[in-house]
């Protein structure tokens, strides 16, 4: 049987799975990655919401607790319309790169269906897909989590920098492969 070619890592909030995402992204910045991660917005110690950063220094805003109209997941306004423009300039679907960072497969994410789609296109491709998932959900979540051809690998504050390494020599291996 083939090993899965890709990655979802999950775990409780705030373990560590951006800090983890965006260290596999700086160890094989070498391989050209495409792809998008995820920082707080912060006033003080009181978080704001989402903006969303491109592996090629884009940015864009995903929530925010002043967002208003449109979805809404906890306090936070969701910008379907800005998080798919995000997504439109960033063009993953149509880049050559062999290895493509989402952060993160959540409930915010999945308003858009645009997003969606565009997970499901990459799974199907022939890229290796490094994305963070929330730990808990149904659908489309947990759709993504069962795919045979992913692994799921679960983050902890205390694995979190042991795991690094290993994944991304796997990750490299991967791409080298084409697996």
């Amino acid at each position: 049987m083939r090993e899965p070619r890709h990655l979802l890592i999950t775990g409780v909030p705030g373990c560590g799975k951006t800090t983890l995402l965006i260290g596999l992204a700086r160890q094989l910045a070498d391989l050209h990655p495409v792809g998008f991660y995820t920082e707080e917005i912060r006033e003080g110690s009181s978080r704001q919401g989402f903006r969303l950063v491109g592996l090629d220094g884009r940015e864009g805003i995903l929530a925010h607790v002043r967002f208003q109209g449109g979805p809404r997941v906890g306090r936070y306004g969701v910008d379907v319309a800005g998080f798919e423009e995000f997504l439109d300039a960033l063009r993953l679907q149509d880049s050559a790169a062999a290895l493509v960072f989402i952060d993160e497969i959540g409930k915010m994410e999945c308003l858009c269906p645009r997003f969606a789609n565009l997970v499901e296109v990459l799974l199907d491709s022939d890229r290796t897909v490094v994305a963070t998932v929330a730990l808990h959900g149904s659908g489309f979540i947990a759709g993504v989590k069962g795919r045979s051809d992913c692994e799921v690998v679960t983050v902890t504050p205390g694995n979190r920098e042991r795991i690094l390494p290993q994944l991304a020599q796997r990750l490299r291996a991967a791409c080298r492969k084409g697996v």
